[in-house]
């Protein structure tokens, strides 16, 4: 299978990576499609062992059996006009474009086999979250094809309702910032209590690889692993007042649902 990814940037580099270490494709069957000179030279002077690189798509287009749309959503209008006299009807289209709903991709390239997917930034360590839907034209080999593509970067999740694809946008695509933000809050805690940088990093990091294992480990909930650490009285609970006094639980609900929103606004 002809595998072309349309961006090489850090997620379509990411897939290409991906692809070839699980040995699903070869660096024969797999390009790129670049608009960038400057990155197109790039890629092919530091990862031409992983695929061929093209600048022109009227050089790659007609030849790829699945393309993967792994582009900002802004470029779409002027990708789309460029790249609709070259695609078939016989094609697969992955998209991770957030936003960007499998209606105007048919329509703008006048296709009907799409995948629309969301992954996150994990996906380029393999710890990767995608969530992903198609339309009823895709076959089932060609789904489970892409799903296999798909697990080369982490876990994967069907959804039935494409509406579903803007709420993982909200979890779990936005959602490692939303880690990182917490743990950053914590870290200046550190600090301003006395530890080094480099302590502060070390305490806070430690500290949710070992939550997350063993949350990861065990069947308990959140709530029960919350009641084991905080004893009556004392330090947590302290910290836990604070945090419902000040409304927290409700903030991280209300800044994913404002996530949510802004999904859907740029589907608009």
């Amino acid at each position: 299978m002809n595998i072309l990814i349309i961006g090489g940037g850090n997620m379509g580099l990411t897939y290409a990576q991906s692809f070839l270490r699980a040995h699903i494709t070869t660096r024969d069957q797999l390009m790129i499609l670049e608009r960038s000179a400057e990155r197109a030279d790039e890629l092919k002077t530091k990862h031409k062992d992983i695929c061929k690189t093209f600048i022109h798509p009227e050089d790659c287009v007609a030849k790829a059996d699945l393309i993967v749309l792994a582009v900002k959503p802004q470029d779409t209008t002027s990708l789309f006009e460029k790249l609709k006299v070259y695609t078939n009807k016989s094609q697969v289209f992955l998209s991770i474009m957030a936003g960007v709903k499998i209606s105007a991709i048919c329509k703008s390239l006048n296709i009907s086999k799409v995948i629309r997917a969301m992954p996150n930034l994990p996906a380029q360590i393999g710890q990767g979250m995608t969530v992903f839907t198609s339309t009823d034209e895709v076959t089932r080999l060609e789904l489970v094809t892409v799903q296999n593509l798909l697990n080369t970067t982490g876990k994967t999740i069907y959804v039935e309702k494409e509406s579903l694809i803007d709420a993982s946008t909200a979890i779990s695509g936005s959602g490692p910032a939303y880690v990182y933000f917490f743990m950053d809050a914590m870290m200046q805690a550190a600090r301003q209590m006395g530890f080094s940088a480099a302590e502060s990093e070390l305490l806070v990091g430690q500290t949710f690889i070992g939550a997350l294992d063993l949350y990861q480990k065990y069947d308990d909930s959140c709530a029960d692993w919350i009641q084991r650490v905080a004893s009556k009285g004392g330090t947590t609970e302290a910290a836990l007042k604070s945090f419902r006094k000040n409304e927290l639980h409700q903030d991280i609900i209300d800044g994913a649902n404002a996530a949510l929103h802004r999904a859907i606004e740029l589907g608009k």
